[in-house]
């Protein structure tokens, strides 16, 4: 009898082993072949730009645009940010600010900034919202408009920013980012190739360490917070091969919640943003993929690496912890609530390929890889995992990390560029080795809260962040 048992601990050891390598190598293997997809996207999106030149093509039929800013709590850099935005080089454009019921000074910051005055105006409900307190328009700024209502989370007040808006496309952005000037003519580009466009993305980049003033990024920079610095190379890693990889399979999952253009009829027909999931940028897009395949309607969902919108992350370790949580447990709500999109047979390139895949590595994935990180040290230091697996499955786990986010610098330098000086970017190769060794791990836990959040269904709310508040003091 105990050699049976001693048997089958030996057969149950082996194919633990056996798992894990493999679920990492299947893991970094995909990611890989995302990796090939970006490198190829890029490279003909590049030729393309480069018969426009350096500069954003201008071709004066481009469609008016409401740009919807929720804020929250947003003194430190509202002023700053709306600033960015009224210079933005667009022919028509409108800011609508959403103040959902800031508990700082971020309104009277506003009112003071901007003149604003009482502006009666009645919203239709077309999408429902918490009641509105009041309207106001700035006497220096005719196309700056401020609705203040009652605190409902960022969904309920971007719903209530789509019931505001008068154009027929809106641009969600954060109230703490920094559009890029020519951004908005960018990412409006789709729309005007593809009349079956509903939504496009473009990329966040970390602001963190940079010059800014007047409202505008001057010179990307490295922060001096180590945090900071692996979020830069995340970001890189995140966009320009992990959406990138995606868009020409019309199989993007993801239109970050700072930086994404829609075509407000469309969100309106789904019954716009989710107010119960603290990830609605991630809902939204996946419901809209769900809702067209399901009545047959053709369109498109882009993303474009050039259209850039800087943001502050966060340098301390508790927020940036907070935050992960956050992202995972709004990932694992928009996935749960779509499974219907994997399964039906209408669900093409994201419901059969995107949303797999995102399910197994990235909803599923932090429990499989902390099981897989405790199941080889524990079993290495009990005896019955030899050095030579627990080496394999440290060069599959780390190793090939390491080269997936040496990989997303590779091509922001064969790109964009837009860390200039090779300081800086050897700062971040460096960054780049040494986030897998804690950083990595640490994240997985973080992620893994999150879906113990969701898993028990904990009330959502804003995800407040603390702000360095460096932006408003240029």
């Amino acid at each position: 009898m105990g050699s049976w048992q001693a048997l089958l601990a030996i057969d149950w050891v082996w194919w633990g082993q056996v798992g894990f390598i493999g679920y990492f190598v299947l893991l970094n293997g995909g990611y890989l072949t995302l990796n090939v997809l970006s490198m190829v996207s890029l490279r003909r999106y590049m030729r393309q730009r480069a018969e426009f030149g350096e500069t954003a093509p201008y071709l004066g039929i481009e469609p008016a645009v409401s740009i919807l800013v929720p804020a929250f709590n947003e003194e430190a850099t509202i002023r700053t940010s709306l600033l960015s935005l009224m210079q933005i080089q667009y022919p028509e454009f409108e800011v609508v600010v959403i103040n959902d019921g800031s508990k700082d000074n971020t309104l009277a910051v506003m009112k003071e900034a901007f003149e604003l005055e009482e502006y009666p105006e009645p919203l239709r409900r077309t999408v429902p919202h918490q009641d509105v307190l009041g309207v106001y328009r700035s006497r220096r700024h005719s196309h700056l408009k401020v609705i203040d209502k009652v605190n409902g989370g960022k969904a309920d007040a971007l719903n209530a920013g789509i019931n505001a808006a008068r154009h027929t496309l809106f641009c969600a952005v954060d109230a703490d980012s920094i559009l890029q000037r020519d951004s908005l003519l960018r990412v409006v580009q789709p729309f005007l190739e593809d009349e079956r466009t509903v939504a496009a993305g473009g990329t966040v980049r970390i602001a963190n360490g940079s010059k800014v003033q007047g409202g505008f990024l001057l010179e990307a920079g490295i922060p001096r917070s180590l945090l900071a610095r692996f979020q830069i190379v995340e970001y890189l890693r995140a966009f320009l091969f992990g959406r990138l990889g995606w868009s020409p399979m019309n199989a993007v999952l993801i239109i970050s919640g700072a930086f994404g253009l829609f075509n407000r009829e469309r969100v309106m027909d789904v019954g716009g943003y989710s107010t119960t999931t603290v990830g609605e940028d991630m809902e939204l897009v996946v419901r809209l993929h769900r809702y067209h395949r399901e009545k047959r309607l053709p369109y498109r969902i882009h993303y474009l690496p050039d259209p850039i919108c800087w943001t502050e992350a966060p340098e301390d370790i508790v927020t940036l912890g907070k935050q992960r949580s956050r992202w995972q447990r709004g990932l694992a709500e928009s996935l749960s609530r779509h499974t219907k999109l994997a399964v039906t047979r209408r669900g093409g390139a994201p419901g059969w390929l995107a949303w797999p895949f995102m399910a197994l590595f990235e909803w599923l994935g932090p429990l499989i890889e902390l099981g897989g990180y405790l199941f080889m040290v524990i079993g290495f230091s009990l005896g019955v995992i030899s050095p030579v697996a627990l080496t394999v499955f440290m060069l599959v786990a780390i190793g090939m990390g390491i080269l997936l986010s040496v990989n997303g610098l590779l091509l922001e330098t064969l790109s964009f560029r837009v860390y200039t000086k090779k300081r800086d970017m050897w700062q971040l190769f460096f960054v780049a080795v040494i986030e897998n060794f804690g950083y990595r791990q640490l994240n997985t836990l973080w992620r893994c809260r999150g879906l113990w959040q969701w898993f028990s269904r904990r009330k959502h709310q804003w995800g407040a962040m603390k702000r360095s508040g460096q932006w408003g003091q240029h």
